[in-house]
């Protein structure tokens, strides 16, 4: 990030931390870095998010002296209004199944040494992101923008994809664009270089716009299913879980596997169920034979 682009509100004229974590949530406005605007995905005309309702009146929760009253400001606040604004607008549905990634374990075990020696650490989200983007074209309402101002919603013919990161300032969701376009190796190198900026505080504004769809993934942490909130105005959030050792009959016989779950959460206003499911389904397909997404690799 270019501090020099960035609002200062300190005490003679120094940019402060609050000043640099709005100006990354989109708080403030300024000049993009050059690299960044040369490298933009053309996207259509962002209507204006929608205003959220008033408040109702309630009486403020009675704080004792001993107690941390936390004001919700800076890019927590940020994170706050658009979680509020995408359960307001967007009514979430989530489908969940399982999927068997021994055959993606073993694709990455024999390809983890080749990427090491580019640089590059080989983790499962790139094969994820693979048979995701296939799927999309499968499913093109999947990958979709709504626009409240005029009760529609846009198919985006870019293939987008949000990575929700933690970093020490909050969530943030660079986002790969061009996925489609982007080899396993190439997606692995671009997953680690706009996570490692995010969480370094140094991503540019750019990197942060553009998604079309959302990917939450908690596995390295832990955890078995969850119900991600939209990235509104986008429809869709695919969440990825923990990979594990579990026993699974196979051909009338119990052997481990490594499967793990995902899910898949909805705007119900543009998807319904049944195309949750198959388009879940066809996800799982492509992961537990990978092979079928090498045919059709960039």
């Amino acid at each position: 990030m270019d501090l020099d682009a960035v609002p200062a509100t300190g005490e003679g004229g120094r940019v402060t931390r609050e000043d640099v974590e709005q100006f990354a949530a989109g708080g403030a406005t300024a000049p993009l870095p050059p690299t960044a605007t040369a490298t933009a995905a053309v996207s259509p005309p962002a209507a204006a998010a929608p205003a959220l309702p008033e408040r109702p009146a309630v009486p403020a929760p009675t704080a004792p002296a001993e107690d941390e009253v936390i004001v919700l400001r800076g890019m927590r606040g940020k994170i706050a209004e658009q979680m509020v604004r995408s359960k307001q607008f967007s009514p979430h549905f989530t489908f969940v199944d399982e999927c068997d990634m021994t055959e993606v374990a073993v694709l990455r075990a024999q390809a983890k040494a080749y990427a090491a020696e580019r640089g590059v650490k080989l983790t499962y989200l790139p094969f994820i992101i693979k048979a995701l983007v296939q799927t999309l074209k499968e499913f093109p309402s999947v990958n979709s923008l709504v626009d409240d101002s005029s009760n529609s919603y846009i198919i985006r013919s870019e293939y987008n994809v949000g990575l929700a990161t933690d970093t020490e300032a909050g969530l943030m969701v660079p986002v790969v664009k061009h996925a489609d376009r982007r080899s396993l190796l190439d997606l692995a190198a671009e997953i680690q270089h706009l996570t490692t900026l995010a969480r370094a505080k140094r991503i540019a504004l750019e990197d942060l716009k553009g998604g079309t769809i959302s990917i939450t993934s908690a596995g390295s942490i832990g955890g078995i299913l969850a119900t991600p909130i939209l990235n509104y105005p986008e429809v869709a959030i695919l969440g990825v879980y923990k990979i594990k050792d579990r026993p699974v009959v196979r051909d009338g016989e119990i052997v481990v596997r490594k499967m793990t779950n995902f899910s898949i959460t909805l705007d119900h206003r543009i998807v319904d169920g049944a195309t949750a499911a198959r388009f879940l389904n066809e996800v799982i397909r492509l992961l537990e034979t990978p092979g079928l997404m090498l045919l059709e690799d960039v």
